[in-house]
């Protein structure tokens, strides 16, 4: 007889385990479901969850009217594929159809080439498309039988400059506008100036998505909220500064020069009317520009630094009538040369001649260096007395600072302090004509503005409004008196009518024009000489409608030009700084609605010389 096999000490064993297991089981899913729900349950749906940032349209930019587009956002096509679907000798076949449908040629084509016959699954293979090649993409590759199969065209942002500049082969107002970068962010002048107000912020969305990636319905939700990209209208006149930019290729183009700047500024408020360089470049087309010579994007109105020449005598004119040691009828001595700091320096006239029987308007008219100098080195009993009084009249019309125009990348300009570093007479002399001293031609609008307005120091701007918002010209204050701002308008008018060669070729009938050339030798570091037969060309004026009452200031530069005829004291240019200035004064007073008909007039009538 077999034993028994059943235990109730077995069995209770077994059971024991059982509920120990069961209990620890349901301890374990109570600590998961109950204690740790929370955690577990978000982190499901970060599992589940898809966050994307999605960017704002960045603004528009308008010329001052409002209604011409001078840069936007539009979408443009980047063609991608993907290889790996596709034999070696389809790859082959698209990638020698889209050469020839893309017009590609050399390393392009090359890389192209190389591209689409990889075996990768991802390649850029263009950017930018136009519409035109998009549809015919679109078309070759959808069908039964694809000439162009395992291509993709993707919507992309990007930045469009439509207006043509004054240039062939250039966009309107290429060096005061920059561009934006694949990244989206600004780069040179107001592009890059304004890069947070145009571009906006991004807004950050979150979505769950289901096991197939598709969006669940209604989870999507705003995490961080973004800004739109905010609109500008210019101060620029879209017509007048084509025409600017087509007076400056013309001058460009006849006196070889290495460059040619000029701008238009309302002396009253700062407002910037035109602004541009050439060489220019098609801001459309920037990274070619970028392989090329990036050097181009370079604005020589802003950034580009030089020794301005004589007319920096107007600043001396400025202090020596603010300090009343000389009058513009004062009789003066002019001389062949002067010699200073006890012999060792000479300065000289450009023609190395004397004039007889000047007043110090003429002098400056004739553009005398060595009356300048006399004058400049009497504004102080020292040398260093002279030296503190001329800085303080460059420093007090914003010269070695920078205006704070609103465009990227200004330059402060060099003027050297005389209280910390020594000036011999040579300096103070040559600083009265312009030399050993560095501007831009803004900070030249600025302080001839000053000179014309009735003595206030205005910031030059080219932005007008914000969205709906108008922008306020900063007043930096009065920095001389109404009468001597008077004397200077009075003594630029001088210049004009009294010298033969600029009366002849500035005058405007029925307008009253002032101003003052400039012809500044450069100096080449690389040799330690100045460069031969090469110099740099200004004038700073304005012009009226009404005498003695300036509407518009004019700065004109011209770099490095080749003259014609270079002989001591006589050189000639097929268009001299100065018929620069007047076709472009022409130009800006023959704008419509430029110039307000009831602005007040700060100069008196009658200023007494």
């Amino acid at each position: 007889m077999l034993g028994r096999t059943d235990s109730r000490v077995r069995t209770l064993v077994v059971l024991l385990v059982f509920v120990l297991a069961a209990s620890s089981i349901g301890v374990r899913l109570a600590y998961w479901q109950i204690t740790r729900r929370d955690e577990l349950t978000a982190m499901a749906a970060h599992q589940s969850a898809v966050t994307y940032v999605v960017q704002p349209t960045r603004g528009a930019i308008y010329d001052r009217s409002g209604t011409v587009t001078i840069a936007t956002t539009v979408s443009r096509d980047q063609l991608a594929a993907d290889p790996s679907t596709l034999t070696p000798a389809r790859r082959a076949s698209v990638a020698a159809s889209l050469v020839k449908l893309l017009g590609l040629k050399g390393d392009k084509a090359t890389q192209l080439t190389t591209l689409m016959t990889s075996e990768k699954q991802y390649v850029v293979l263009a950017r930018n498309l136009t519409p035109e090649l998009s549809a015919q993409i679109r078309a070759l590759s959808h069908g039964t039988s694809p000439e162009l199969a395992g291509l993709m065209l993707e919507p992309e942002a990007m930045r469009y400059y439509p207006q043509t500049g004054g240039a062939p082969g250039t966009s309107l107002a290429a060096h005061l506008l920059g561009f934006v970068n694949r990244a989206g962010a600004g780069q040179y002048g107001v592009e890059q100036y304004y890069q947070d107000t145009l571009a906006g912020t991004p807004t950050t969305w979150s979505a769950e998505h289901d096991s197939l990636g598709n969006t669940v319905p209604n989870t999507e939700r705003v995490v961080e909220q973004g800004s739109a990209g905010q609109d500008l209208t210019l101060t620029i006149d879209a017509s007048l500064q084509v025409a600017v930019e087509q007076e400056i290729l013309s001058a460009w183009i006849a006196d070889r020069a290495k460059s040619v700047s000029a701008m238009v500024m309302d002396p009253y408020t700062g407002e910037v009317y035109a602004y541009g360089s050439y060489p220019s470049y098609n801001a459309n087309a920037y990274q070619t520009i970028a392989n090329r010579n990036p050097a181009t994007f370079t604005d020589p109105m802003a950034s580009g630094v030089y020794e301005p020449g004589s007319v920096f005598k107007m600043l001396t004119a400025q202090a020596a009538l603010g300090a009343g040691i000389i009058a513009l009828t004062t009789p003066v001595q002019d001389a062949v040369k002067l010699t200073l700091d006890g012999g060792t320096s000479i300065v000289q006239n450009a023609d190395h001649k004397a004039r007889p029987h000047l007043t110090f308007a003429d002098a400056i008219a004739y553009s005398r260096n060595v009356v300048a100098s006399m004058t400049a080195l009497r504004l102080g009993s020292t040398t260093k007395a002279a030296a503190s009084k001329l800085y303080a009249t460059w420093s007090t019309m914003g010269f070695g600072r920078r205006t704070g125009i609103d465009v990227a990348g200004e330059a402060a300009g060099i003027v050297r302090d005389p209280a910390k570093v020594v000036y011999r007479q040579v300096d103070v002399a040559n600083g009265s004509f312009g030399q050993g001293v560095a501007v831009t031609p803004i900070q030249l609008a600025q302080a001839f503005a000053a000179m014309v307005n009735g003595g206030t120091l205005i910031q030059p701007h080219v932005v007008r409004s914000v969205g709906n918002v108008e922008t306020q010209g900063v007043n930096h204050g009065r920095v001389m008196t109404p009468a001597l701002s008077g004397q200077l308008v009075k003594l630029m008018q001088h210049v004009i009518s009294t010298v033969p060669l600029y009366r002849s070729r500035t005058q405007i009938p029925g307008f009253e024009v002032g101003g003052k050339t400039g012809t500044a030798q450069i100096w080449d570091a690389t040799t330690s000489n100045w460069k031969p037969l090469l110099f740099n060309y200004s004038f700073a004026g304005y012009i009226a409608r009404t005498p003695g009452h300036p509407d518009l200031i004019v700065v004109v530069r011209i770099e490095e030009a080749t003259p014609t005829v270079a002989r001591q004291g006589d050189i000639e240019l097929p268009v001299f700084s100065f018929e620069l200035f007047r076709r472009i004064a022409h130009d800006a007073i023959s704008t419509p609605n430029l110039i307000p008909d009831d602005r007040a007039m700060p100069l008196p009538p009658e200023v007494a010389p």
